[in-house]
């Protein structure tokens, strides 16, 4: 059983998940300068940050990072490739089902591999 969730776990964790969704925005967009289209990498990098300065395992930050991973996620693909049709963002959000599936597939791995990088596993304690 974990124990309850910490106020300053959840502060340092969305800080954590600040910085790391902010590298992997940056990271997507060099990487596709090279040619590859990497659209989990946002939201797997929020969830990293988010698991590296939180300290402890924490359900609702996970939670938090999933949804956060997935807007992340759409933001990215919207500033990468928006309809021509209309390049506002309420447009593609209300668009997102004309996207093609690999980029759905990316967008849903990308939340999930937030929310599970996020929920850390518990370190097991040292034996003395």
């Amino acid at each position: 059983m974990s124990a309850p969730t910490r106020p300053q776990t959840l502060i340092l964790g969305l800080l954590g998940a600040a910085v790391g969704g902010a590298l992997g925005y940056f990271a997507f967009f060099w990487v596709a300068r090279q040619g590859f289209y990497a659209l989990v990498l946002p939201p797997a990098l929020l969830g990293f940050g988010a698991s590296l300065c939180a300290g402890q395992r924490s359900l609702p930050l996970a939670a938090i990072c999933g949804i956060a991973g997935l807007g992340l996620g759409l933001f990215t693909e919207y500033r990468f490739a928006s309809f021509a049709a209309d390049p506002s963002f309420f447009y593609f959000v209300t668009h997102v089902s004309d996207l093609k599936p690999i980029t759905l597939i990316m967008l849903a791995l990308g939340a999930l591999t937030s929310f599970s990088l996020a929920l850390r596993r518990e370190s097991k304690p040292n034996p003395a």
